[in-house]
Formats: C-alpha cells, sequence, structure tokens
C-alpha cells in the first residue's frame, strides 16, 4: 500500500528525473545510431535499401517483426486502456495477437514468393501495371500515415510526462524531434539499420515487461486473483473485471466492439510495413519461419500487458493515470516509477522510447518504398530508372513523409494510441486485405475489380472515420469541442461496415469487367505462389 500512497502523492506532471531520462534516451538514441551507421555500409542497391538484401534469418526477421508490430500501441496505449477500462481493453491485445494467425496462415508465404519489394508487387503481377500499382502506393501511404499519427502521439504523450512538460507548444517540439531522429535512422540506415534496431527493441521491450510483470506479481504474492481485487478496490469500480465497461454501455458501442474486433483481426495480414518484412529473408520457408517466431514472442508480451495493466490501476490508479500529461498513453511509465522509482522509469520510458522510434523507422521506409518503386520506378519510369535513380528518390520521400508525419502527429496529441492504431487497421483491412485475397486466391479476379476494390475500401473507411465521434461531437474527439459536431456515422471504428463493402466492390468490379487477364499470368503467378520459382523477379516483365 505503501507504493500506492507514493505514487498518488508524486507529482504526476513530472515524474523521476527528467534529466536522468535524457540522458537515457540519448544514450540510447547513440548506440542504436551506431548500429545504423555500420548497417548503412552495405546500401548500394534498391534490393539492400527496401529488403536488407535479403539476408535475415527467419528467427532474426521474427524479432524484427515482434519489434516492428510491438508499437506504442502495444506497450503505451493497451497497458492505459487495461488500467481505464479493464477487461474490455484487454481485448485490444487478444484481437491483436489472434491477427496473426490470419498473417500466417493466408498471407505470408504466398506474398514472399509472388512480389519483390512491395505489396503492389504481388497485386499488380496479373493485372494492370500501372493503375494498380498507382492504387496500392496511395492506400499504402495512407495506412502508413495513420499508423504514424499514433507513433507521434504516443512520443509526444511520454516524453512529455518524463519532462514535466505540458504545454502543446513543448509537446509539439518533443514530436518534432522525434521526426527528424526518425528520418535521420531511415536515410542513413535504411532497411538493414531499421531491422537491427527493431531487434534491439523487441528484447528490450519484452525483458522490461518481464521484469515489471514479475515485480508486480511478487508485490501480490504471485496472486493474479489478489492482483485485480487490489485493482478493483483502488479504481473503486468493480466492473473494471467484467466485459463491458467501455463497450457495453449501449448498443451502438457492442456493434463498435465488433467493428473493432474485425479491423484488429483482419488489418494486420494488410499492413504494409509488416509485409514487406518478409522480403528481408531468402526463401519462403524463412518467412514462414519468421511469423512463429513473431507469433511466440508478440503472445509472450500481450500476456504481460494484462499484469501491467491491472497491475497500473492497483498501484497508481486509473484517476491519476486518466489525469497525467500523456493520459492513459501515461499508465507504463508511472507504473515503472511506482515500482523503482526514477532509474526503473527511466530505462522503461527509455524502451517505450525506442519501441516508438523504431515503428516510425520501419512505416517511414515502406512508404518511401511504394512511392519511388511503385510509383516514380514501375509507372513514371516503366521499370527502368537509372541507376542509383530509385534509391535516391526513395531517401528524398522519407523527408517529405517525416515532415507530414510531425504536423499530423501533433494535431493527434492526447489521443490513446491504441485506439489510433486500430484505425489505421481498419484501413488497411479495408483498402487492402480485399485485393491481397483475390489476388492470390481467385483465378478469375480482375484490374477493375481489385481498383474499386481498393479505393472503395479505403475511401468508405477514411469517410466513415471523417463523420465518426473519433473526429468530432465530444470532449474525446481529435476535436476537443461539442460545439464542433459533424459526426453522423455512430461507430468509432469504421471495419464492420468498410471491410465487407472493400469485398463485395472487389466481386462486382470482377463480375462486371467484360475483359479478362492474362491466363498465362495468373498460372505464372499461381506457380511462383506456391513455389516460389521466379520470385526475384516478379516485377521483370
Amino acid at each position: 500500500m505503501s507504493i500506492v500512497i507514493a505514487a498518488e502523492a508524486a507529482p504526476v506532471s513530472s515524474p523521476g528525473n527528467p534529466w536522468l531520462n535524457i540522458g537515457i534516451f540519448a544514450l540510447f538514441v547513440a548506440i542504436t545510431m551506431v548500429i545504423v551507421f555500420r548497417a548503412s555500409r552495405n546500401n548500394k542497391t534498391a534490393s539492400d535499401y527496401y529488403a536488407a538484401g535479403r539476408s535475415f534469418t527467419g528467427g532474426q526477421n521474427g524479432s524484427a517483426i515482434a519489434g516492428d508490430y510491438l508499437s506504442a500501441a502495444s506497450f503505451l496505449g493497451i497497458v492505459g486502456a487495461i488500467a481505464i477500462t479493464g477487461y474490455d481493453g484487454f481485448m485490444y491485445s487478444i484481437g491483436f495477437l489472434v491477427a496473426w494467425l490470419v498473417a500466417l496462415l493466408l498471407v505470408a508465404e504466398l506474398l514472399r514468393n509472388t512480389g519483390r519489394f512491395t505489396m503492389a508487387d504481388v497485386l499488380s503481377f496479373r493485372l494492370k501495371q500501372t493503375p494498380v500499382r498507382v492504387a496500392a502506393a496511395i492506400t499504402t501511404l495512407v495506412v502508413c500515415f495513420f499508423y504514424l499519427l499514433a507513433q507521434m502521439a504516443g512520443a509526444g504523450g511520454l516524453v512529455s510526462l518524463l519532462l514535466g512538460i505540458g504545454d502543446t507548444l513543448g509537446q509539439s517540439l518533443v514530436i518534432t524531434v522525434v521526426g527528424a531522429l526518425m528520418i535521420l535512422y531511415v536515410l542513413i540506415g535504411g532497411m538493414k539499420g531499421t531491422t537491427w534496431v527493431q531487434i534491439i527493441k523487441a528484447v528490450l521491450l519484452i525483458a522490461g515487461a518481464a521484469v515489471m510483470t514479475v515485480w508486480v506479481l511478487a508485490l501480490n504474492g504471485f496472486d493474479l486473483s489478489a492482483l485485480l481485487d487490489k485493482a478493483a478496490a483502488v479504481a473503486e469500480n468493480p466492473a473494471i473485471l467484467d466485459p463491458g465497461l467501455k463497450y457495453g454501455a449501449s448498443d451502438i458501442t457492442k456493434v463498435d466492439f465488433i467493428s473493432l474486433g474485425l479491423a484488429l483481426v483482419l488489418g494486420t495480414a494488410a499492413l504494409p510495413h509488416v509485409l514487406m518484412r518478409f522480403y528481408t529473408v531468402p526463401t519462403a520457408k524463412e518467412a514462414r519461419k519468421s511469423v512463429v517466431w513473431a507469433i511466440w514472442l508478440i503472445g509472450i508480451f500481450y500476456v504481460f500487458t494484462l499484469v501491467l495493466g491491472y497491475g497500473a490501476a492497483a498501484l497508481v490508479g486509473p484517476a491519476v493515470i486518466a489525469a497525467a500529461p500523456g493520459g492513459a498513453n501515461s499508465a507504463a511509465p508511472l507504473l515503472a516509477n511506482a515500482l523503482g522509482g526514477p532509474l526503473l522509469l527511466g530505462l522503461i520510458s527509455a524502451i517505450a522510447f525506442a519501441t516508438i522510434l523504431a515503428v516510425v523507422a520501419g512505416l517511414t521506409i515502406t512508404a518511401a518504398a511504394s512511392f519511388a518503386h511503385d510509383i516514380y520506378a514501375s509507372v513514371v519510369k516503366k521499370g527502368k530508372p537509372a541507376a542509383g535513380a530509385e534509391v535516391k528518390v526513395a531517401r528524398r520521400t522519407v523527408v517529405v513523409i517525416g515532415v507530414i508525419a510531425i504536423i499530423g502527429g501533433i494535431g493527434a496529441n492526447g489521443q490513446n494510441v491504441a485506439f489510433l492504431v486500430a484505425l489505421a487497421f481498419a484501413v488497411a483491412a479495408s483498402a487492402n486485405l480485399p485485393t491481397i485475397v483475390y489476388s492470390l486466391y481467385w483465378k478469375r479476379f480482375t484490374t477493375k475489380g481489385a481498383l474499386w476494390s481498393m479505393y472503395g475500401g479505403l475511401a468508405s473507411a477514411i469517410i466513415l472515420i471523417a463523420f465518426s465521434p473519433v473526429v468530432s461531437g465530444s470532449e474525446t474527439s481529435m476535436l476537443k469541442t461539442e460545439a464542433i459536431d459533424f459526426a453522423w456515422f455512430p461507430l468509432s471504428n469504421p471495419g464492420i461496415v468498410s471491410i465487407p463493402l472493400a469485398f463485395f466492390l472487389g466481386w462486382l468490379g470482377t463480375v462486371l469487367d467484360k475483359g479478362t487477364e492474362d491466363p498465362a499470368k495468373e498460372a505464372e503467378m499461381e506457380v511462383r505462389a506456391l513455389t516460389g520459382i521466379g520470385a526475384e523477379g516478379a516485377t521483370q516483365h
């Protein structure tokens, strides 16, 4: 109980020692920057820059996938969601984990066999190159933007909490610094440097979460029931242990929960930055092994989030967490401070900071690769760019994406990062997944079906988000005033509408298409998807 009192009595605006926190941050950045510089020595070709020369093993790539996937949403957002909404918050963990079975069983191996660098390589293989590549590049850029918003919002909340920065200008400055570091990582290291940062970060994150989990359980006699009872007592709300605290208030919130689950489970198999990781391994067998490694590492971590979330509720208190500068995103750092004081807080926060940097670097290189490879090299230059030109365009694109992410992150600051990532998953599942599934499994699928599915899924998801309570209508909306209200779509997550609509549009566009695609290309894609023969030449036709 003394820990609870100490945590509640401490000034929430700046827990720990800000200078110690800055020192640990700087040490991590310095170490990873050295690694990135060393990795950058071999970035000579597009394959080196986008796919790390396909030099990683399944285990290494699986660790990097875990590092890529366990974002600020997983560590900051989910722990905060569990601490404040209990059982309903843990549904994020369940959804994120179950989603990997879809990726493993439907996508990973076939995608690795069929493409070279990006998702568009697969989608355009047997369809018309130019329109499909442009559509795939647009959907990739939009999904990466939504995901980047979440990471930037997490960065702003986390560092603002640690340095005691409560004003908007200071938090905006923090987001700008994170964006600048992200740009530097990707410009210098490419995919190889980014992958090593993700591997290191995954090890640190899982180890840090394990230490905190054991510590919390030890304080409660390794009795999970005792921990849950204490969390309910401190929260003064037994409903924190039951389903429905957030999503059970009305029929609308129950439908919203189903929509969230659909987005989480189906979105992973369509996230461009996750799909691109399958190209960094030499064979389809290693791609399969990557996913198995990732499932184990991610699964172990999400079990930890249950203990950490309820631990934060028990040792810090939902009210204290909600009042902190970072809101729900502050739960994990505040729990670290309650457990081990300023040193553990600094270490855990540095890991969270590393999490954000690694994920935004992966997102940025994916978005840059999509523009440079799919638009510039394949469409503008008709597959024949000058030597080195594609990588130069990719580097310039990194800077542009970084600036846009900084501006968007400042606008999204204060939102729960797990919630923002769920929106990215909904957009990915709507815009990308139907076309990926149809391309790999439906022989009759046509270019019109692909375009209708991608553009229709993307437009419907974004329009429904724009006119939902996420953007306007309440104090928790991005436009934080009830005076501005143009929300006519009642759900916070559009997945339950936009995902089936995108599948329907893909089917409708195909059956209404009078033309047919090249049967020889379709047969070649089927052989390549199943065997991997000729995968390196996937775009050379």
